[in-house]
Formats: C-alpha cells, sequence, structure tokens
C-alpha cells in the first residue's frame, strides 16, 4: 500500500539519501520511519501481474463523491496510521476528487469493494500513486498485484481520458515503514526503482481504523 504520512514532495526529489533530524514532537512520543520513494520513467518498465483473480474486477469512479472516498480511504487505510485526510471538511473532499486529471479505480470482488488506487496527475507529464491499498480482509489474495498493475498502467495512458494533459512521462509513489510487509516488494516486482531514501519522526498514533476501536484501540 501507499502509505502517504507526509505531504508530496517536488516532483523529482533528489537521488540521494536523506535522513532528516530526529526533532520529536513535543508532548507526544515519537517513533522513526523510513520514507522510500520509486518511480518508473517509461510505460516499458511496467512489469504487469496476471490476469485477475476470479470475481474481480477494477472500475473507475467516476462521480465525485466524498462519501465513498473517505469509506474506501478509511477502510484501507485505518490499520497502518492513514490520518493526514481524516480532518478534511466535506468540501475539501470534494476538491481533491474534482482536481484536473485525478482518477480513482476501485477494486471488487463479486461486488464489494476491495481496494483502491488514487491517481493524482502533476505538472510536466507527472502522475503520483497518491492512495493505494486493500481492505484488510482482502489481502494475500493476489488482488493487490493486479490492482496495481492495472492502476499503473492507467498512469500512463491517463492523458487519453483528459484532453489538454500533456502525456505522461514518469509514474512515481512513497511508501514508507508503517505500510504493509509486502508493499515494497509489490512494487519493485510491477518495476518500480527506488530513487530516494529518508526518515523521519512521526508522532505515534493510535490505529484511526474505520471506526473507533475496530482494530482494537482507542481512536480520536
Amino acid at each position: 500500500m501507499s502509505n502517504p504520512l507526509h505531504p508530496p514532495g517536488p516532483p523529482r526529489p533528489a537521488a540521494a539519501a536523506s535522513p532528516s533530524p530526529a526533532v520529536p514532537v513535543s508532548g507526544v512520543p515519537t517513533s522513526e520511519v523510513t520514507i522510500w520513494s520509486l518511480e518508473q520513467t517509461s510505460p516499458a518498465d511496467l512489469r504487469a501481474a496476471g490476469g485477475p483473480p476470479a470475481g474481480v474486477r477494477i472500475v473507475r469512479s467516476e462521480t465525485p463523491l466524498p462519501e465513498f472516498s473517505r469509506f474506501l480511504y478509511t477502510a484501507v487505510g485505518g490499520d497502518v496510521r492513514w490520518t493526514d485526510r481524516l480532518g478534511l471538511t466535506y468540501a475539501q473532499w470534494q476538491e481533491i476528487l474534482e482536481r484536473p486529471g485525478g482518477e480513482t479505480w476501485v477494486a471488487y470482488e463479486n461486488g464489494t469493494p476491495a481496494g483502491f488506487i488514487e491517481l493524482d496527475s502533476q505538472e510536466g507529464g507527472v502522475v503520483e500513486i497518491a492512495y493505494f491499498g486493500l481492505i484488510p480482509a482482502f489481502r494475500g489474495r493476489r488482488i493487490g498485484g493486479y490492482l496495481l498493475s492495472y492502476g499503473v498502467a492507467r498512469a500512463w495512458d491517463l492523458a487519453e481520458r483528459h484532453p489538454g494533459r500533456m502525456p505522461t512521462e514518469r509514474v512515481w509513489v512513497h511508501t514508507c515503514s508503517e505500510d504493509g510487509p509486502h508493499a515494497m516488494d509489490n512494487y519493485l516486482r510491477r518495476g518500480f526503482r527506488l530513487f530516494d531514501t529518508r526518515t523521519e519522526r512521526e508522532p505515534d498514533v493510535a490505529h484511526p481504523g474505520p471506526w473507533p476501536g475496530a482494530h482494537g484501540e482507542a481512536s480520536y
């Protein structure tokens, strides 16, 4: 999964590793988190996964709907501390979903949402995988590799669906040590290459879950 604990950096961060100083948040325990940034620079870099598992299909969510997007966000990221969007207003969610060139593709298994991949079209033919992941009940069943492969292919042909957008020249993503244990391997298997590694101190917060207490912890 992609775990965007941090605001997106510039479209092409420096290639050298750049650990940041360990600055604790006053009064709040912190932990060291490693952030890895990966990229593809040609459609030929994509190593596609096999065909979809039985009963799985992927559909673009074309109607901007904050209620649905927030459900996906909390259901997928609730056990890996996705918290950066939890405080957004309805209008802010709507603004994100209506940004030019943004797309959300949802994997369904037998009619039930299983996960999603969100694409963010940036300047200069760059597309970021802003969010990617599966709801916990659907992990470990070959859905993630197929969803990532399909979503990256849609990042490469995104301009075909958005007249006036520059053709994609680069697809990038960042993941971190708070993410699932197979996240990095999934990106590498699909042909992504590591271009930046850094460490930061992050506040220790409860797993928010899709609702308070969903993962056996108090939430806020």
